[in-house]
């Protein structure tokens, strides 16, 4: 009975930490570049995206198809970025709390 206490009491605090993540997720952000850093973009600690700065160098016409490729690339950055970062935080939090392989909190 008593582990089954402190299992409960584990989970408590478990929930209460997964808050504070939350709000501090909506806080966060992480930044990924393309093209040598011609291109940035923002994203939010939940994936949003919030900013995207291009350089006037790429502002032509013809570089349509580029910029396309690099807004992706930039996403993509800042998307493996985020992801790292939140693995860390999730790691950190759990504390060696056993969760199941795969298992997506965010």
């Amino acid at each position: 009975m008593a582990d089954f206490l402190g299992l409960m009491k584990q989970a408590a605090e478990l929930k209460s930490k997964m808050e504070a993540m939350q709000v501090e997720l909506e806080r966060l952000e992480v930044e990924g570049t393309a093209g040598g850093g011609l291109l940035t973009l923002k994203l939010s600690g939940k994936g949003d995206v919030k900013a995207v700065h291009i350089d006037d160098s790429l502002l032509k016409v013809d570089q349509r198809e580029i910029i396309e490729d690099l807004i992706i690339a930039a996403h993509a950055d800042a998307r493996r970025k985020l992801e790292t970062l939140l693995q860390d935080k999730m790691q950190a939090l759990t504390g060696g709390l056993p969760l199941p392989p795969g298992l997506k909190l965010f």
